[in-house]
């Protein structure tokens, strides 16, 4: 149905309804503002693109993208400056300070993903060194990871320091001949990851899944001694694997209860490692935008979303 020219836009959207019993389609913003932080790994960045595009293009909202740390997102909530962290690992001294005491966050359900962390050398050296993967004979091997940065121990190579890990407390609490490097970034690790399977150097390196690059690069974990709950209450005394971790999305109190369709979204939103990487995968690899990544994403599953849109 074509309305004339001269009807008010208001008159439009009353006679649209009235005739194909349709709400009239939203302009992007005019439901208002999510405001939702980026952290500095690509599957976070895919994730929240992924959402950003919904929001916007299926409910209307204008999404505002900040790039910040974890900690400070999660300081952050009490001052209303954010309003979503798209995907969470873990953090319970955060969520005790902020969902528990201070009251100002809350879960927002899972994510579908499946997170691990560990310690992980190029699949080379396994073949090489069989033996290596298990982390008691880590010290006899010590030598192939020698730095400028390390002197006589081994260097074991960490992303951003405020990622989740216990690697320094892992290092002393087994009696392994490392030090822990902090490379400063996501991107630096996959560097060296793929520096280290082209070139046959050694690398140890603290990692994750999901992550695009297991589909581009051959990986192996080492088997540090198993995880079992409450081995890791104590941060300085860790001697165990990191836990298994259910991903999840933390939203601001205030978010949760005025945020509408917007927050309903948010907590319906659960896909896999696969879909992530996929995202993440197009990004890194062909060299996608975000935003290009999460359409192409969006085109082609439908199938996943359309039950995360509220009605």
């Amino acid at each position: 149905m074509r309305l004339k020219t001269f009807v008010g836009p208001l008159v439009a959207a009353l006679l649209l309804t009235a005739c194909t019993g349709e709400e009239p389609e939203t302009s992007a913003g005019s439901k208002g503002t999510v405001n939702l932080d980026i952290h500095a790994w690509v599957g976070y960045e895919a994730q929240a693109a992924v959402l950003a595009y919904l929001l916007e293009r299926e409910l209307g909202y204008k999404v505002n993208k900040r790039e910040e740390k974890e900690d400070q997102s999660w300081r952050d909530f009490e001052a209303g400056k954010v309003d979503v962290i798209v995907e969470n690992w873990g953090h319970p001294a955060l969520k005790k300070e902020y969902i528990e005491e201070k009251k100002v966050a809350l879960s927002a359900g899972l994510t579908g993903n499946k997170g691990v962390i560990g310690w992980y050398v190029p699949e080379w050296m396994v073949k090489k060194y069989p033996d290596i993967t298990d982390y008691r004979n880590l010290n006899k091997y010590a030598r192939l990871f020698r730095t400028e940065k390390t002197g006589n121990a081994g260097q074991i190579l960490d992303g951003d320091p405020t990622f989740v890990t216990n690697d320094e407390a892992l290092v002393k609490n087994l009696g392994l001949n490392y030090k822990v490097v902090y490379s400063g970034s996501e991107d630096a690790l996959i560097k060296a990851a793929q520096n280290a399977t082209r070139n046959r150097t050694p690398l140890l390196m603290y990692f994750y899944e999901p992550q695009w690059l297991f589909t581009k690069v051959k990986l192996v974990k080492i088997a540090l001694p198993p995880y079992a709950v409450g081995c890791d209450a104590d941060a300085r005394k860790v001697a165990c694997d990191y836990p298994p971790y259910l991903l999840d999305k933390i939203v601001s109190k205030r978010f949760a209860e005025n945020g509408g369709k917007a927050y309903e979204l948010v907590r319906n939103f659960t896909w896999t490692n696969d879909d992530q990487n996929a995202v993440a995968g197009a990004m890194i690899n062909e060299k996608l935008t975000a935003e290009e990544a999460a359409a192409r994403w969006v085109a082609e599953n439908k199938i996943v979303w359309k039950d995360w849109i509220p009605r």
